[in-house]
Order: structure tokens, then C-alpha cells, then sequence
């Protein structure tokens, strides 16, 4: 089966068919690093760190290009309010973003460009913009887009620029517009500097560039005119990826992407809310990455994130989280007991037990759902097909030790892709087993020996160390929790 894309410009699912044959160019939207990160941003970042997982399973070459958006109205206020520089307030929220990624066991993109450094790039874009009749310059040295010169305006949102614009003028009562613009809906692609910003000089005078620009000349200076796959949350369809795919078009002529890729927003609900409202700095009802870190584990929010198709609606809460987690340690628990089984189940022939001939049906089965527009939530089902049954025939003990092995190997083919278990502690000498299983003959002594509070004792200190003892008609397991 082909990888099948979900093409927000179409509005259909899509064969993939790279630009390059064996190559990927895929560029994500970063942040605006003048806070922390929150769950919402997460999502985005675990959603495309999966989809750059995979596309390498599948043996693509990806160059993945996260940007981060270092120079912003957002960054300057904040920076005054705390008496620094924008751009070192920008350095330290960017640290701050590695710390937290590497928290959500995210793997590094190939680049990550700051638009500070690409400054040159992006008034060379704007001059070509100008050049091909698409942009014009104001007498404050602010310079524009003229939206009213592309015919197809509106093409990636659906949305009509006459209607549009309508609603900018209910929006906006009596506030008063941007004079200098020809047109209430052209938008800055390099603002005039206002006193005390940053600036840097232009054929213009001296400004910053406009949000939408920078992305624009990022792509274009790492990744080339045209890219593979565009990716961001959905609510930057309108009006940040519409306005880059002007700007870029306007340049070069060229589709910017082939295929644009959309993750589904985090919701929140609260005391005094009618509805479930997106997750938003704006908002106030956010929650930080280095928070929720503290509560939950990287694999549990990743559970939780990807236990659901990346174009959804998701809400957060931390009983939705408790409730990934409880699930997550279903499959954790079934990987320590294969992990148990490789050591100490019965002998036999892999080749020969009944749960070693689906092993390749669960890797088709996985297959088939990433290859389904990146269905983790079907995959990871797939994972719980196979814990089951394997689950089962340790029970019975008719899995041998061969095949144990087999299925580890597999799930660790899964999880180089979602990264949802954890890795295993380095294995030790046997000790432990050996010193558990004391514990557990000891613990049948004392039971038959109706010493009944110490048998307890043995079970409740060996769960408060992570161990938990199941008794059954074949005798006593135990497993991690």
C-alpha cells in the first residue's frame, strides 16, 4: 500500500509522491518563543516528529525544518515588560523549547531557523515581491501585499476575499484602519520600526519583517522553491499559510507545497465555560510542557496525543492523561512480561507457535494504518491486538522464548516510530528475579502457614516498589507496573 496524505489545499487524501524520488522536504511552523511552551504546541510538535519518524521508516532522506519566530509584537512587549533585549528574551525561551522537547521525547529537526538570522533573505522576498507588481512600499517605510492582485486568493482556506472583507469592517466598528494600505486586506510583509524596537536597515528605512514573510524566506532558503510537505496546526491555515503561499507564488511561480498538512486543535473545558474553548496563550487557560512534565511521563502525553487521529479535536484534562497512562501501562506491562519470557519461558521453535504466524499480518496491519494518513490511533490498536494474544499465550504458557524475542523486535520497530514505551532499564544479572522469586516462595510460607499479615506485608512493599504480584491456579506472576 502507498502512503496516503491528507492535502488540506484539496481537501482529499492523496497518494504521496515526493518531489525528489527517495527525498523529503517537509517544513513545520515553529513558535514564538516569548513563553513557554504549552500542550498545545506539543500536539503539533509530536504529531510531525511522528510523521518524520515514519516517512524515515519508510526509508525516505527527510530534511525537516522547524522555524522559530524570534521577532514579533508578542516578543517586544514581553521583553520591555521584563527590561531585555527582544532577541535574548528569544534565546531563552528557544532553550527553554529544547528543554521541553527533549521532555516529550521529540527527535531534533535538521534545522532550525531563526528569523533574526535570515533578515538578508527576507528583504531580498520582499524587494522580488515588489518587483512583480505584488507588493508596494508606504511613505512610513512599511511595506505591503496586494492581495487584490491574485486570482485565486483564498484557495488553501476556502474563503472568499469579498466576504472577507465584509467582516473586517463589522470586526472593526470604528476602529480605524491602516490609511497607508490600498487595500484593508493587504497585509505587512516589513513593518517601519516604531521607537525603542529592533530594527534593521532596508532599501525602506529601518523596520522588522512582517510574521507571515518570515516563514516564507526560510523555506525558501533551506528547502528550495518548492517543498514536499508544509505542516502546522490548523489554526494556521488562515491567514499565516493563505498569505506565505502568496508570497512564495508570487516569487517563484511555483506551488509552495505539494501537500499541507494540518494537526487539530487542543480544547479546554473550565469552570464557567459554555463550551470547550481552544487552548490559547490568549485565553489564559494553558498549560505548560514543563508542568504537565512533572505529573505525567513523556510517553503518556505521547500516548495520549497519538491514541487519536492528528486532524481531530482533542480535549485536555489530567483524567483524560490519567486515563492514557492507565491504558499505556497495559502495553508497557505486556512488553516486561515478552521482556520475562525471553529469559525464562519455555524453549521451542518460533517458527512453530501460532502467535510467531501473525507477526507479519500486525506489521501490515501497523503499516496499512500509518500508511492511512499517519493513523496512530489505528496502529496503536494494532499493539494492543498483539499484546492480547501474546498476553494469552503466556498464560498458557505456550509461547516460547524464541518467539518472545520476535515480538519484542517488532514492538521495537513500532516504537522507533510513536515512541510511546519506554526504554527498558539495562538488564541486570538476574538478581532481581532471583531475589523476587525468594520473595514470592516466601510469601506462599507464610500464607500456609496462615501468617497472613506478614504474606500481605510482602505483597504491599513489593507494589510500593513497582512490582505487582497476581495469584492464580497456576501459581503467583508478577510483573512491573
Amino acid at each position: 500500500m502507498s502512503l496516503f496524505i491528507h492535502n488540506t489545499l484539496t481537501n482529499s487524501k492523496e497518494e504521496f509522491v515526493s518531489i525528489e524520488p527517495g527525498k523529503v522536504r517537509m517544513y513545520v511552523c515553529g513558535v514564538t518563543v516569548y513563553d513557554d511552551i504549552h500542550m498545545g504546541h506539543a500536539r503539533s510538535m509530536i504529531v510531525f516528529d511522528t510523521v518524520a519518524r515514519y516517512l524515515r521508516y519508510l526509508g525516505y532522506q527527510v530534511t525537516h525544518v522547524t522555524n522559530f519566530t524570534d521577532v514579533d509584537d508578542k516578543i517586544i512587549r514581553r521583553a520591555a515588560e521584563r527590561g531585555m533585549e527582544p532577541l535574548e528574551l528569544s534565546a531563552e525561551y528557544i532553550r527553554k523549547y529544547f528543554e521541553d522537547a527533549e521532555k516529550l521525547g521529540i527527535n531534533r529537526a535538521d534545522i532550525y531557523p531563526k528569523a533574526s538570522e535570515c533578515i538578508g533573505d527576507i528583504i531580498d522576498m520582499v524587494r522580488k515581491i515588489i518587483d512583480s507588481g505584488y507588493g508596494y512600499a508606504t511613505e512610513d517605510g512599511s511595506v505591503y501585499f496586494s492581495v487584490r492582485k491574485v486570482k485565486d486568493y483564498g484557495k488553501l482556506s476556502k474563503r472568499n476575499l469579498d466576504d472577507m472583507q465584509q467582516s473586517e469592517r463589522v470586526k472593526s466598528g470604528l476602529k480605524k484602519l491602516d490609511e497607508s494600505k490600498i487595500d484593508p486586506m493587504d497585509f505587512a510583509i516589513w513593518k517601519a520600526a516604531k521607537p525603542g524596537e529592533c530594527s534593521w536597515d532596508s532599501p525602506w528605512g529601518p523596520g522588522r519583517p512582517g510574521w507571515h514573510i518570515e516563514c516564507s524566506a526560510m523555506i525558501g532558503r533551506y528547502l528550495g522553491d518548492q517543498i514536499d510537505i508544509h505542516g502546522g496546526g490548523n489554526d494556521l491555515v488562515f491567514p499565516h499559510h493563505e498569505n506565505e503561499i502568496l508570497q512564495s507564488e508570487a516569487v517563484t511561480g511555483k506551488p509552495l507545497a505539494n501537500y499541507w498538512m494540518h494537526n487539530g486543535m487542543l480544547i479546554v473545558r473550565g469552570q464557567g465555560m459554555s463550551e470547550a474553548e481552544k487552548m490559547s496563550k490568549s485565553k489564559g487557560n494553558f498549560f505548560t510542557v514543563k508542568d504537565v512534565s512533572k505529573k505525567f511521563d513523556a510517553q503518556s502525553i505521547r500516548f495520549y496525543f497519538l491514541n487519536a487521529h492528528y486532524m481531530s479535536e482533542l480535549e485536555y484534562s489530567e483524567d483524560i492523561l490519567n486515563e492514557s497512562k492507565s491504558a499505556l501501562s497495559r502495553l508497557i506491562n505486556n512488553y516486561a512480561g515478552l521482556a520475562d519470557c525471553a529469559r525464562n519461558g519455555p524453549e521451542g521453535d518460533a517458527e512453530s507457535d501460532d502467535c510467531c504466524d501473525l507477526i507479519e499480518s500486525y506489521r501490515k496491519a501497523f503499516r496499512d494504518a500509518m500508511d492511512d494518513d499517519f493513523n496512530t490511533r489505528a496502529a496503536i490498536e494494532v499493539m494492543f491486538q498483539m499484546a492480547r494474544a501474546t498476553n494469552k499465550a503466556m498464560g498458557e504458557k505456550t509461547l516460547s522464548r524464541k518467539a518472545a524475542e520476535r515480538h519484542l523486535k517488532l514492538i521495537g520497530e513500532f516504537n522507533g516510530i510513536l515512541n510511546i514505551i519506554p526504554e527498558p532499564k539495562e538488564a541486570d544479572d538476574g538478581t532481581v528475579d532471583s531475589l523476587i522469586s525468594i520473595l514470592i516462595d516466601l510469601r506462599g510460607e507464610m500464607r500456609r502457614n496462615k501468617m497472613y499479615q506478614y504474606a500481605d506485608m510482602i505483597r504491599d512493599r513489593l507494589k510500593e516498589a513497582g512490582i505487582q504480584l497476581e495469584d492464580s491456579a497456576d501459581g503467583v506472576r508478577w510483573k512491573r507496573n
